[in-house]
């Protein structure tokens, strides 16, 4: 957190002095821009910077009596505070002392005892500056050209001009507002205003409820979901997305105009500007402004019209989830499809002014044109909508999203073009409809005619039925379970038998109560398959429930495979499954729950990264490789797990992996050693390139995919998603590449800091890189990789090329062209491929 940044101005060594002079000739009352080491600030004693723009100092908001460190207006008569050092740490009278100490700023109190301070830097004569622009720097004397320390990048409620709002990838820095708790309280409030940087990058305002209002991606003139968002002659805005930063800022051009972007202790996201006519700040823009900017307002597929009442529609294709809320305005349940997506002959519904769906699990791809983004969209079975990723120009890149379509809106102008993917069935003509109209009628009268001459024995046949039915409703609730018995007796037979399952059926009204009936705030996390939440049993133990979607895309068949395999596994290293419910259509499996959840939610937190030590991380990796080993060799049967990855990843109270999700999971049986499919599952960035382009699966697949999960592990980067200067197409090019040069240590995450084993980390790449090999039969199996890890002494063979999910190996150039060809990878999403018969 103590890096270099671009400065703009520069110190003088008359200036310095002239400043030195100030301090003694005014014993200390002044207001220069510059604190030099050897002073300190106290009381009214404030630093003004140059333009008198800005003033930095001691203050108490209304009548709080508690006393704060911060930046405000200098030439605004209400006094407005855009910066505040200690917001959640007052003091409790004005007897601070606010100095340079142990090459950092620090905020101490009458008793010495410190409050607040900056990250400590490499600085061996610093001073500390205000600057015009409102940013407070810690900088050499000397004059050079680098900020030690901004408060610039440390913002408290108010985004200034060319102040960035977003992320620094390379501190892991996540520069966002948040509201004051009152207005004589500075402390950090219920909302802030974050950037969400996974799939297209988009700001999310969250309250304490969750997420209450989304910007929408940037679409390279604005967010797509701020139409109204246009640069002026004063005022221009910016969006900048590379390897280093992903970041929004604006820029005023008029000295005389006054801008901030502001987090209110409401709730609302607020635009002011000043006028200096009437002395007051005017509201230029603010958000929520209506109904339709409230998040998720109509739901999954439901679009938002606030120039149409109600509000909520379902777009051509779809209809409403639950009708009697609808239609009493209630749009929340969201839409659903009424014709299943065929995949081969699926069409586009072409929906203009739209605001982009929630985008934080889509690809992009900005080398694409709009054809091109159509054709991959196709080709994705999972893919329910694209459009253009930047619309200047007549429009160019891609974006794709591959699940649910949240938060969508439509404007009478502005947003961009969206293409939802429906059944062919659904885009029709006139003249099927016409004709489909006329088959109708005949039908009905046929029908009729029928009708009248079976009238009285259906009667009598139904009444016969129905006593039938009710007792077929009475079993419903053990058929699916005595299914699960019976394929779990054939795939393991001779080891239990029906009765000695010992699966325990959890009722319904237990596992609500557990979980306070599927309240947000039990929520885990969601996926394709539903929801997870954490619940407690009556008696006290922790359990995650699994909870399968009515819509959900995973069906009986992956429910039932996950009962019958992971209730027959024991490992340690395999998550544990406690029961199961099914009652009428809902169907909920229980696992043990893991305190610390699954592994890309750490690995890739750039908040939490830390947390994984080098100790951590192996034997995280060592942990997945025993358990992978004992699926492959050590059960009674061969099990192809076909879906590893680090969502898939659970950790426990000890930071111990358990691998999870068996859903996808196939059984291999006697000597068999490879199956083809025609239904490939899985996720893009851990395909091994024979199951993503031909269907073929084997352990060696798997083996595929534990590979790309330990260079995950040691980069603390994603295979999808990865961008190097370099031009490498994903983590595993990159890996090569310094595997290659030497400089295998370069790959290790910096978070991870300097206490790690040199071997250890070589050794995890080297195996990283054997297992994902482009040819199979050149992988190691599981039982070499457990004795490479486990041994320092074990004899290692060197990596070939390895291979590139559904793209070209990168060294290869493109004779026509000669450039790099990108391989397309979408990681954290499971996708289903169909081949055309």
């Amino acid at each position: 957190m103590g890096g270099v940044i671009t400065r703009r101005n520069h110190f003088h060594p008359t200036f310095l002095f002239f400043t030195f002079l100030c301090f003694l000739v005014s014993g200390f009352a002044f207001s220069a821009d510059t604190l030099l080491s050897t002073h300190s600030l106290s009381g009214d004693q404030t630093l003004l910077s140059s333009r008198q723009l800005f003033e930095f100092g001691f203050f108490t908001p209304g009548n709080s009596n508690k006393w704060y460190v911060g930046i405000w207006y200098k030439n605004i008569p209400n006094r407005t505070y855009v910066w505040v050092a200690n917001r959640d740490k007052p003091l409790n009278n004005s007897s601070g002392i606010f100095k340079i100490s142990n090459q950092s700023i620090a905020l101490l109190d009458q008793a010495n005892n410190l409050i607040w301070s900056s990250n400590q830097t490499k600085v061996s004569n610093p001073v500390v500056q205000l600057l015009d622009t409102g940013n407070l720097v810690l900088t050499e004397a000397d004059g050079n050209d680098q900020y030690l320390w901004q408060s610039f990048d440390y913002p408290t409620d108010t985004l200034l001009p060319d102040m960035k709002l977003g992320w620094d990838l390379n501190k892991g820095l996540d520069r966002y507002i948040s509201s004051w708790r009152s207005a004589e309280d500075p402390a950090a409030g219920d909302f802030s205003f974050k950037l969400e940087n996974r799939g297209f990058p988009e700001f999310f305002l969250w309250g304490d409820q969750g997420k209450k209002y989304r910007s929408g991606p940037w679409n390279g003139q604005r967010f797509s979901g701020v139409p109204e968002m246009n640069p002026t002659n004063s005022m221009s805005f910016d969006f900048v997305i590379n390897k280093d930063e992903v970041y929004y800022t604006f820029h005023i051009s008029t000295k005389s105009l006054y801008s901030r972007l502001t987090v209110t202790s409401s709730g609302q996201l607020q635009r002011y500007t000043w006028i200096p006519d009437s002395q007051v700040w005017n509201s230029f823009w603010y958000a929520p402004k209506d109904q339709c900017d409230n998040f998720m307002q109509c739901g999954p597929y439901g679009i938002c019209d606030s120039n149409v009442s109600p509000v909520c529609k379902c777009m051509s294709g779809f209809q409403p989830k639950n009708p009697q809320a609808w239609n009493l305005r209630d749009g929340s349940g969201g839409c659903f499809r009424k014709t299943n997506l065929q995949c081969t002959n699926d069409k586009f519904l072409h929906l203009r002014n739209m605001k982009l769906p929630e985008s934080s699990t889509s690809f992009v791809d900005n080398n694409m044109n709009l054809k091109d983004c159509e054709l991959l969209c196709l080709r994705n079975c999972s893919c329910t909508a694209y459009a253009n990723s930047n619309i200047s120009s007549g429009g160019t890149g891609c974006v794709i999203w591959v699940d649910g379509l949240l938060d969508m809106r439509q404007y009478a102008e502005g947003g961009q073009d969206l293409y939802v993917r429906l059944a062919a069935s659904e885009i029709g003509n006139g003249r099927s409809v016409g004709a489909l109209i006329i088959g109708i009628a005949v039908g009905i009268a046929v029908l009729l005619l029928g009708i009248v001459g079976c009238f009285v024995w259906k009667r009598k046949r139904l009444l016969s039925e129905c006593k039938e039915e009710n007792a077929i409703h009475e079993r419903s609730q053990n058929f699916l379970l005595n299914e699960v018995v019976i394929s779990s007796k054939k795939d393991f037979s001779g080891e239990k038998d029906k009765d000695e399952l010992e699966l325990p059926l959890f009722d319904f009204a237990t596992i609500t109560t557990a979980t306070h009936n599927f309240s947000s705030e039990n929520m885990l996390g969601q996926g394709g398959f539903g929801c997870v939440y954490k619940g407690r049993l009556v008696e006290g133990q922790e359990v995650a429930v699994k909870r399968l979607s009515k819509t959900s895309g995973q069906g009986i068949e992956e429910f039932k495979n996950e009962v019958r395999l992971i209730a027959r596994l024991q490992h340690r290293n395999l998550v544990r499954l406690l029961g199961c419910c099914i009652e009428m259509d809902e169907k909920m499996l229980i696992y043990e729950y893991m305190e610390h959840r699954s592994l890309d939610s750490v690995l890739f937190n750039k908040a939490k990264s830390s947390l994984l030590s080098w100790p951590r991380r192996f034997n995280i990796v060592c942990g997945i490789a025993r358990g992978l080993l004992y699926l492959h060799q050590d059960s009674r049967f061969r099990i192809i797990h076909r879906d590893l990855k680090a969502s898939n990843i659970l950790l426990d109270g000890e930071w111990n992996p358990k691998i999870s999700d068996f859903g996808m999971a196939r059984i291999f049986g006697g000597d068999q050693t490879e199956a083809s499919t025609r239904r490939v599952v899985g996720t893009y960035g851990y395909m091994s390139p024979e199951y993503a382009m031909d269907g073929l699966f084997s352990m060696k697949s798997d083996v595929f995919s534990l590979g790309v999960l330990v260079l995950e592990i040691v980069s603390g980067n994603k295979n999808r998603g990865f961008y190097h200067s370099n031009g490498e197409l994903n983590l595993l090019g990159h890996a090569w590449r310094l595997w290659k040069e030497g400089k295998g240590l370069d790959l290790l995450d910096t978070s991870v800091g300097n206490s790690f084993s040199s071997s250890e980390v070589l050794r995890c790449i080297q195996v990283g890189l054997l297992c994902v090999q482009e040819q199979a039969e050149d992988r190691p199996t599981m039982s070499s990789v457990v004795l490479m890890l486990s041994s320092e002494t074990a004899t290692m063979p060197q990596p070939k090329t390895p291979g590139y999910c559904l793209g070209r190996n990168p060294f290869e150039t493109d004779s026509s062209s000669g450039k790099q060809d990108e391989s397309f990878t979408v990681n954290q999403v499971t996708v289903t491929i169909l081949d055309a018969r």
